[in-house]
């Protein structure tokens, strides 16, 4: 009988392009399933970094407030102007009315507001472009339009034409409230279809709307506000199309994860169980190794709305406005009273003061609370859900709540700053639960043409591999050397890549973003 001695370093190799090959292969399939996603979240072009106070130079991989909104680029807005009085937004698949400007006389001011009811009426009259299935958008729609390169103008007294709003004014034509009719700057409300299943303030009817002006979620009522006889005007941007989007598709993965098929995230099914101050909660994310992934990150603030449940909420089900396959923790309240977190996102708040990045956004998953005035100016302080659960609202990153005694703003927003933090990553990030590297470089992210990969320390690199989003090999280079590599992809079209890079014993992987 012969006797076939196999060379141990070429067994190695063949094990590993045979590992690599079942690697692109699982890649190549979710990045399939990814590209048919019915609910992308789109990012928040959110591009400064921030301290606790200012903006910095970006942070890199260990640094101080690595893990914000910017490190993380995802599904870039990108839309289309057909021409028509419409925008179709290539990310979401929704097609969305250009203006607000409803009686057409070519200026946005308080004429074209309606009332909650006329709101939902007057989407089935609507025949812009011919078509007539036009509607008044979810919330979960028409917060897929917001953007934190925005700055909050809460307070400001002056010009609005160097103002910048929460919403992409390339594409959309826009207007903050109308002082002439006596409205403040700040009064941009956009009316959506989602009632709050609880009440606020006194007993209200509540919808949930989205103000481009200051970039929150709040809850406003349908009715009239107080002393006023008439209902609260909206500004109105109907859509059509991807009636599926906004609704979550979440599998328990049996191992302390949920994986939201509609999004393409994965999340960690407990919370961490603990009120921190917002660099805590960054740097919990960064250095979070749970169940066998070591890439979470803490969720920008679309990305953390994405996963309320608005059929929810602590008045009428009891519990927090989340599915209840996932486990949160509760909290005693200002009053006292059984109640659940608010999370902060990686998402700073930017405002018009001295400090613009002092704040961040968080998201109620219990009820958003302020202390109301009643009468103005009695001093007398109550405690109410003045917004709702799933409303979205910002807390300063560092102080001390005792310094709030009453909350901030008009309806008196309880001030935490110490808030809880839930965990997401991509469900097929960089595809499977790869080596990952802190030698590793692949810069900048995004691009704009050439790529740079920084070999680092390793020195047995053999192979570049990107792949675009729909799984397909668009580039690929055999490294026989351990320079840095620069690699031209200006030909690329914009939209998001994923670059695999092959080692004899590892595979790494990055996904980036070509603008």
């Amino acid at each position: 009988m012969k006797t076939i001695n196999i060379n141990p370093i070429n067994k190695f190799h063949n094990q590993i392009s045979i590992f690599f090959v079942l690697i692109s292969t699982l890649v190549f399939h979710n990045l399939i399933a990814q590209s048919n996603l019915s609910y992308p979240i789109v990012d928040t072009k959110q591009s400064l970094f921030y301290d606790t106070l200012n903006i910095i130079s970006q942070p890199q991989a260990g640094e101080n407030f690595y893990g914000q909104d910017a490190n993380y680029p995802g599904y870039q807005p990108s839309y289309v102007d057909n021409g028509d009085g419409t925008i179709s937004d290539q990310i979401t698949e929704l097609m969305w009315q250009k203006s607000t400007d409803i009686n057409n006389d070519g200026v946005i001011n308080v004429d074209d507001k309606l009332t909650y009811e006329e709101a939902l009426s007057g989407a089935d009259t609507m025949s812009l472009a011919g078509y007539n299935d036009w509607r008044l958008p979810s919330i979960k729609e028409m917060y897929s339009l917001i953007i934190f390169s925005g700055v909050d103008v809460s307070g400001w007294e002056g010009s609005t034409n160097d103002l910048i709003p929460f919403i992409d004014t390339d594409y959309f034509d826009y207007n903050y409230g109308d002082e002439s009719a006596g409205e403040r700057i700040i009064d941009s409300q956009y009316a959506s279809s989602t009632l709050y299943v609880g009440t606020t303030m006194n007993g209200d009817e509540t919808m949930f709307g989205v103000n481009f002006a200051d970039g929150r979620i709040k809850g406003y009522p349908t009715g009239p506000m107080p002393g006023q006889t008439e209902g609260k005007l909206f500004y109105v941007q109907y859509v059509r199309g991807n009636t599926d989007y906004g609704t979550n598709q979440l599998i328990d993965n049996d191992n302390g994860t949920i994986t939201d098929n509609a999004t393409g995230l994965m999340w960690l099914k407990d919370d961490n169980g603990e009120a921190v101050k917002w660099q805590e909660a960054l740097s919990y994310a960064e250095n979070a190794n749970i169940a066998g992934f070591s890439d979470w990150r803490l969720p920008n603030a679309k990305e953390l709305q994405s996963i309320i449940d608005y059929t929810r909420s602590p008045q009428t089900t009891n519990s927090p406005a989340i599915n209840p396959i996932f486990n949160c923790s509760s909290i005693i309240d200002e009053d006292d009273n059984e109640n659940y977190p608010f999370y902060w996102s990686s998402t700073t708040h930017a405002n018009m003061s001295a400090s613009p990045g002092g704040s961040a956004a968080y998201v109620c998953f219990g009820e958003a609370l302020g202390f109301m005035e009643q009468p103005p100016g009695s001093g007398n302080y109550n405690l109410m859900d003045v917004h709702g659960a799933g409303a979205q609202r910002s807390d300063p990153k560092f102080g001390n709540p005792d310094d709030y005694p009453f909350g901030h703003g008009p309806q008196g927003d309880v001030v935490r700053i110490y808030n809880y933090v839930r965990l997401v990553r991509d469900a097929a990030p960089t595809a499977i639960n790869e080596t990952s590297s802190t030698h590793l470089k692949v810069y900048p992210n995004p691009t704009n043409g050439y790529l740079t990969v920084d070999l680092g320390k390793e020195t047995s690199i053999t192979n570049i591999y990107i792949y675009n989003f729909s799984g397909s090999l668009v580039f690929e280079k055999e490294i026989k050397n351990a320079q840095n590599q620069v690699i031209d992809i200006q030909k690329l079209n914009t939209g998001i890549y994923f670059v695999k890079i092959i080692g004899p014993e590892k595979v790494y992987s990055k996904k980036i973003i070509k603008n």
